[in-house]
């Protein structure tokens, strides 16, 4: 069951010590060799150490893009990241593409991959009780980590 990441859900969830999330939810994680330099690991920032241990461990994996025309043609609209992300995951066949920003999560679905962020990670983690409470990481996210989250999105997913 490949599971393709884009940077976001990765370095937000390290800045706020919960990268631990996508590991107990998806065991391994592939990321394209673009996010590998958007994540800047070899750079000491937030989170930077918990994805290098995750790395290391092999829990993430950097895998090739095969694909580059594929690639090329979805960065005429989206960042590296998130074109290599995504052709990564159509190549694979990836049960789960993760990616928080709104065009790509758009592209990605428009190409029929099943698409969640760190919001659905987090209401996972929350109904499998690996997390007590959402409140707490949310505000961890926009304070810590700059993380944007819509105010509607943010009624409908906080009681």
């Amino acid at each position: 069951m490949p599971v393709v990441s884009n940077t976001s859900p990765i370095l937000n969830l390290a800045i706020v010590d919960q990268l631990d999330l996508l590991h107990q939810q998806f065991r391994e994680i592939l990321i394209p060799n673009a996010v590998l330099d958007e994540l800047k690991t070899d750079e000491e920032r937030p989170g930077s150490q918990a994805i290098r241990e995750a790395i290391a461990s092999g829990w993430i994996h950097i895998q090739k893009v095969n694909n580059e025309p594929l690639a090329q043609l979805l960065r005429q609209t989206l960042d590296r990241g998130e074109a290599e992300a995504i052709a990564l995951a159509i190549e694979l066949n990836a049960d789960w593409t993760l990616l928080d920003e709104r065009e790509g999560r758009k592209v990605a679905k428009s190409l029929g991959l099943k698409v969640t962020g760190i919001l659905g990670v987090l209401l996972r983690a929350k109904q499998a009780d690996e997390i007590e409470s959402l409140q707490p990481v949310i505000d961890d996210l926009i304070n810590k980590a700059g993380f944007r989250i819509a105010p509607e999105l943010l009624a409908q997913i906080l009681p």
